[in-house]
């Protein structure tokens, strides 16, 4: 146990309580008080010092980042899912910032603080080419995404810098190494695995692209009028309902069972991951693949 020595006369423990070796006088306790409460409001003092800074500090950058844009387009996706596109034609910067699928900023809209984070959808080259940005955006009630989704075509929202690094495919090329590339995404997940799959990653030079995407039902499953293109883009489109309607014939339960069921990994160490949706499904998928053999740095996760 370690013991602090402050004076012949006094030691304190770990313990709750102070030992006393002798007796000690009421003047020794009273030159003593004054010292620890100066001490105590020298510490909140230089506390609320830096508190203030840091609050200035954020009140700058806040300032700084956020850039106004009108929104050009809000359609339904699927239930409870919207599409929504951003004109960030006039902020040429920002709009060549994004660089790399899996990249997200944060919206606020007017006369609300709370921002929301939102990965992009569209393909770097539709900002490049178009000055637009695109989100997959699910409404949830009293959230900022609600108030973004009910907004019309027109109106002004604000965008922060582009962030995050992304799905970095350099790892897993060049494609005839990694032949195998298994991407699972859950719901509004396939936001950035849109962008991915347009952007293009020479799925059509490899021997097995697998996409498991899951969702409740069809109805909630968004981007299926885009499941063909990725097809011919060479990635195989599983669908996979954990509530399917009557009549349904495909994939049943969670992604991680359909993909247990199905598995097919011939060579692991030339396999290549993308994780992007619900923490659960990622986290298992990964341990049955490292289970397997797949290295974990081959895995790319966004979630």
């Amino acid at each position: 146990m370690s013991t602090l020595s402050f004076s012949p006369s006094i030691t304190t423990t770990t313990t709750t309580h102070a030992q006393f070796s002798h007796p000690l006088s009421p003047m020794f306790i009273l030159r003593r008080l004054p010292l620890s409460r100066n001490l105590r409001l020298s510490s909140r003092r230089s506390n609320n010092r830096v508190a203030s800074v840091v609050t200035a500090a954020a009140i700058r950058q806040d300032a700084a980042i956020w850039t106004p844009a009108p929104l050009s387009l809000i359609e339904s996706a699927a239930e409870s899912l919207f599409h929504v596109s951003i004109d960030v034609s006039s902020s040429p910067d920002l709009a060549a910032s994004y660089t790399r699928p899996g990249q997200y900023l944060q919206l606020r809209v007017p006369d609300v603080e709370k921002p929301s984070f939102l990965a992009i959808t569209s393909p770097p080259s539709l900002a490049a080419s178009r000055g637009a940005f695109e989100f997959l955006v699910k409404s949830i009630a009293g959230s900022t995404a609600e108030i973004l989704c009910g907004l019309k075509k027109g109106e002004t929202v604000e965008l922060s810098a582009v962030m995050g690094n992304g799905f970095d495919m350099g790892r897993v090329d060049p494609p005839e190494e990694y032949p195998t590339v298994l991407i699972f995404a859950t719901g509004s997940g396939i936001s950035p695995i849109r962008s991915l799959i347009e952007t293009g990653f020479g799925a059509d030079r490899r021997s097995d692209v697998r996409l498991y995407y899951g969702a409740r039902n069809l109805k909630r499953m968004a981007y299926q009028e885009k499941f063909k293109e990725w097809e011919s883009s060479g990635v195989k489109v599983v669908p996979v309902l954990s509530q399917p309607d009557d009549g349904w014939k495909g994939e049943t339960g969670y992604v991680q069972a359909a993909f247990a069921r199905a598995k097919q990994v011939s060579k692991p160490e030339a396999t290549g991951v993308v994780l992007c949706g619900q923490k659960q499904m990622a986290e298992e998928i990964t341990a049955m693949l490292v289970a397997d053999g797949v290295s974990n740095d081959k895995m790319l996760k966004n979630f």
